[in-house]
């Protein structure tokens, strides 16, 4: 009996050997670590076991923390420049090539072009300049999005969160009412870190980020530049402007030089599911639409299906946490059933996310229908795919398909894939993938297969946000191990 407990605390001592490392490389080096895509960066010593724990869902084996703290130390001695890093697979790389190499060997042959690139990065953004972000909005979506930036801010990522845009509310207090809903989240837990408010300048200070709240009645009604804010992006996550005309009044204000949407765009706005078609943004592009979260969970995973099997057709069935675009108790509301309790009913209503696929998937423009089902919780959703396919499949070809995508393909940051019986829609929260792959819920016989899609509605989709701003932004950094297999 006595073994287990000494083991468990034997893993807990090397985590937290680990932390320090993990911290330092991030701040230092503006090295961002993981486990198997589970980020490691400011995580307690039970997370960090935790994510190396998820490792025995998708592979043979367990990791342990005796394979990855050696990667650490040694990377902490390669003076490297910024970069993703998975530790974990790494390790399970040479594990599966025999452990001959030594690590520093290893490692200097897969994450060699960053090796001794220390400081390079700096000198480039120094160069280029960081890239001032606006939000204009701060409900679900914009508070979320803030919590994200802040956090990347650590490593030296040249992306800064400059300020965000509302309406005078009608509390006295509006800013610390402001501030108290970003510290503290029913859904999403408190913020990690400190909050404080500067009422005298109208600035809210998020672990060290200054981060101005400017009151304003329109889009094009801000001068940016009296802030010292200039050539910035602004991500408008109000839902209200959808189209080229009305984005466009943010372009009108200075200091603002493109603008992204959280929501469908409409008319000839280009809708952008990062890690699908996200290769079509150009330099000449002002204007960018994030589509939708369900838009961003279905499309990579159709994207993957269609590319290994032909998608015929299919319907797509998303069942949806309700928003505050429905009522708490029923009342009057323009749309169809939506007036009706969020809390009390599930409602079906209409969704645009499977016509929206084909803005991003062209090759399968008419080939989904799609409908909604809006249900008493307040976040996480699921999409089933009911497809009709050009080729045979079998549960476990597709799922051993969905799982190499997942771990080892170009959708990692996207599809995500889980093998549990006993997962439910709260294990999901947090979660920055773009969807989820449930295993145990695929279906699959002949050439029809349906798969259950769980996403975080609001975080997962904030994340891709957030990728398309780097990509706006030209910030990237390169990502290793590029594959495992």
């Amino acid at each position: 009996m006595n073994e287990h407990l000494s083991d468990w605390t034997e893993r807990e001592s090397i985590a937290e050997a680990m932390i320090p490392l993990i911290g330092r490389l991030y701040r230092k080096n503006n090295v961002v670590t993981s486990v198997y895509g589970r980020p490691i960066i400011n995580q307690s010593v039970i997370d960090i076991l935790r994510a190396h724990r998820y490792v025995r869902q998708v592979e043979d084996s367990e990791l342990s923390v005796h394979d990855t703290l050696p990667f650490l130390e040694a990377m902490d001695k390669l003076e490297l420049g910024c970069g993703h890093v998975d530790i974990g697979k790494l390790a399970v790389k040479r594990e599966l090539a025999g452990k001959a190499e030594p690590i520093e060997d290893f490692l200097k042959r897969e994450i060699g072009p960053i090796v001794g690139q220390y400081g390079a990065e700096s000198e480039e953004n120094a160069a280029n300049g960081t890239k001032d972000v606006v939000l204009y909005g701060f409900g679900r979506i914009g508070r979320l999005l803030a919590r994200i930036l802040i956090e990347k801010a650590g490593g030296g990522n040249n992306l800064r969160l400059r300020a965000i845009v509302v309406r005078k509310g009608g509390a006295d207090n509006d800013l610390e009412k402001r501030a108290s809903l970003l510290r503290r989240d029913s859904v999403h837990g408190p913020f990690n870190g400190t909050i404080k408010v500067d009422e005298e300048r109208s600035a809210i200070i998020a672990n060290g980020n200054y981060i101005q709240v400017i009151y304003s009645d329109g889009p094009d009604q801000v001068d940016y530049t009296q802030y010292d804010i200039d050539n910035a992006i602004v991500v408008d996550n109000t839902g209200i402007w959808r189209d080229e005309q009305g984005l466009g009044l943010h372009l009108k204000s200075k200091g603002v030089s493109r603008v992204l949407l959280t929501a469908p765009g409409k008319g000839e706005i280009k809708n952008v599911v990062f890690g699908v078609n996200n290769d079509w943004i150009t330099d000449e592009d002002r204007i960018l639409s994030a589509a939708s979260c369900t838009t961003n969970a279905i499309t990579p995973v159709l994207k993957a299906i269609n590319d290994e099997y032909g998608i015929e057709d299919g319907h797509v069935e998303t069942v949806h946490s309700y928003t505050n675009d429905q009522n708490l108790i029923d009342n009057y509301h323009k749309g169809s059933r939506r007036g009706r309790s969020a809390p009390l009913n599930m409602v079906i209503t209409e969704t645009g996310a499977a016509k929206a696929v084909s803005k991003a998937l062209p090759e399968l423009a008419g080939k989904l229908t799609g409908n909604a089902i809006r249900v008493p919780t307040p976040n996480v959703s699921m999409a089933i795919l009911n497809l009709n396919l050009d080729k045979e499949v079998t549960v476990e070809g597709v799922n051993e398909y969905l799982r190499e995508m997942a771990l080892h393909s170009e959708l990692q940051k996207q599809i995500d894939f889980v093998n549990s019986p006993e997962v439910v829609s709260t294990d999901f929260v947090g979660s920055r993938h773009a969807g989820v792959v449930d295993a145990q819920a695929t279906i699959a016989g002949g050439k029809r297969l349906i798969l259950y899609v769980w996403y975080d509605n609001e975080f997962g989709y904030s994340a891709q946000v957030i990728r398309m701003v780097n990509q706006m932004a030209a910030v990237s950094h390169p990502v290793f191990p590029e594959r495992v297999r």
